[in-house]
């Protein structure tokens, strides 16, 4: 004990975490790439002798987050499957700029989650084949990546509020929120789905609290005006769902609150994977869309909001449209809550619907 300090044996300790970490080693990337000593976080429920369903975690979310939808009284039942709950590169359970020593963080894409989870179910968990992957946002994005990846893996694929490409428009909005952060050091993008900053030799990922307080705050006022529609808005739902007396209360109890709540390099890392999606960036399909939704083999359940601003529901039926006869099925939220038609609860309708169709098509197929 260095001198001056005491001892307290009644200092209350940090609560272990309750996941689990599967250590991958030196992970190669899809880049080209290293993620030295790697690590994916995981949690699962319900027994092994079940069949398996993988559920992804989303853009900024931990593994407690998809916990709404699992339960005795859902679709997800531990009871009936063995439910495996993995963190994307950069949430900061897996490994992420927050919780490691690497300067540089690199690019990491869907296809190096993916195959990092594959080597998960296979090497440490011993699992073979899944009943389905399950997974909203930028779980769906895994989902897909999962269906043309390893399209004989699954028998259900169901990705709900999100895509198999990242468009355009999405790209778009991702870019403003990532300048907003990138703003408060003073930097300015490399450009979308490029490097973070376009000055060489600021990369150096250290921020003040200052500057942290200001990106994050900056960022969630940027997403605000996307993560719900305007219909969302133009009800009120802020303040009859979530008890805010205004709207500039709900930008910061809520949005500003969220943000706040996040490390600014985790969001950068998962921003730069979400921004970049795209499954047919692998082999065989070599940037050919259709030939990937053509690959997939699993019965694919799409399930966009139709009010969603960034997935919206004519990107969902492109893709469907490209599956072969009898793989794609298409329906469609009928939500103004927007993107967050498949979130975490806020309209209790809208779990119900959800919960109704991934019971459904793990009971009919």
């Amino acid at each position: 004990m260095a001198e001056g300090q005491v001892n307290l044996p009644w200092r209350p300790k940090a609560p272990p975490p309750d996941y689990q970490k599967y250590e991958l080693g030196d992970f190669k990337l899809q880049s080209g790439s290293t993620l030295p000593s790697a690590w994916i976080a995981y949690k699962t429920f319900g027994t092994p002798s079940s069949p398996a369903i993988l559920y992804p975690t989303w853009y900024s979310g931990s593994i407690s987050d998809n916990e709404w939808l699992i339960g005795a009284d859902k679709a997800l039942d531990p009871g009936k499957y063995f439910i495996i709950v993995t963190a994307l590169f950069g949430n900061g359970q897996s490994i992420s700029p927050s919780n490691s020593n690497i300067p540089l963080f690199p690019k990491v894409s869907f296809y190096d989650n993916v195959r990092a989870q594959h080597e998960l179910l296979t090497k440490e968990l011993g699992i073979a084949h899944l009943r389905a992957v399950v997974g909203w946002s930028m779980g769906a994005g895994q989902t897909y990546q999962w269906a043309t990846q390893y399209p004989d893996f699954m028998d259900i694929a169901i990705p709900f509020c999100g895509s198999a490409r990242t468009s355009l428009h999405n790209q778009v909005f991702l870019e403003g929120v990532k300048s907003a952060l990138l703003a408060a050091k003073g930097l300015a993008s490399a450009g979308v789905k490029e490097g973070r900053v376009e000055k060489a030799g600021s990369e150096v990922r250290e921020w003040t609290e200052e500057e942290k307080t200001v990106g994050l705050k900056a960022f969630g006022r940027g997403y605000a005006g996307w993560g719900f529609s305007q219909a969302f808005y133009r009800e009120r739902l802020h303040e009859k769902f979530y008890g805010a007396k205004d709207l500039e209360d709900f930008m910061v109890s809520f949005w500003e609150a969220w943000a706040l709540s996040k490390d600014p390099e985790n969001l950068l890392v998962m921003l730069q994977t979400w921004q970049s999606g795209d499954c047919s960036r692998q082999e065989p399909y070599n940037g050919n869309f259709e030939a990937a939704m053509q690959s997939i083999k699993a019965k694919t359940l799409v399930l966009p909001s139709k009010t969603d601003l960034y997935f919206p529901p004519e990107d969902s039926e492109y893709e469907v449209g490209n599956m072969a006869p009898g793989i794609g099925v298409l329906k469609v939220f009928p939500s103004i809550w927007g993107h967050w038609a498949g979130g975490p609860p806020g309209n209790m309708e809208d779990v119900k619907w959800l919960d109704d169709k991934i019971r459904k098509v793990l009971a009919d197929d």
